[in-house]
């Protein structure tokens, strides 16, 4: 099965972030991005499967993560409204999982398994 996974942790509460709101897109050869699928984290801080109808065709791919919402909802100032992770497919690949280590003022990510 072909497969775009996330998993978020909020390193501020040293637990999952749930119920972020997230988006997949695809960029078009005319450079504008399409949207492929939009989700909202579980009570584990994870969508494991983003990709509609297990398509993974090679390309330049993004997850956007509303970092905003989910700070709002617990009342906290936060530095990155947005976080964006692009990244590139090719033609052997077949799951990406990109997990996000989160906090208010700052953010990394990773290649996961």
């Amino acid at each position: 099965m072909k497969r775009i996974s996330t998993h978020i942790l909020d390193l501020n509460r040293g637990k999952p972030a749930s119920e972020v709101p997230i988006r997949l897109e695809r960029r078009e050869s005319g450079g504008q991005w399409q949207i492929l699928q939009s989700a909202r984290t579980d009570h584990d801080g994870r969508c494991g499967q983003l990709l509609p109808n297990d398509e993974l065709v090679p390309g330049v791919y993004r997850l956007v993560f509303d970092t905003e919402a989910y700070f709002e909802s617990q009342k906290i100032e936060s530095l990155y409204p947005v976080v964006e992770v692009t990244f590139r497919v090719r033609n052997k690949d077949s799951h990406f999982h990109i997990p996000l280590l989160l906090s208010a003022n700052g953010y990394t990510t990773y290649r996961g398994s």
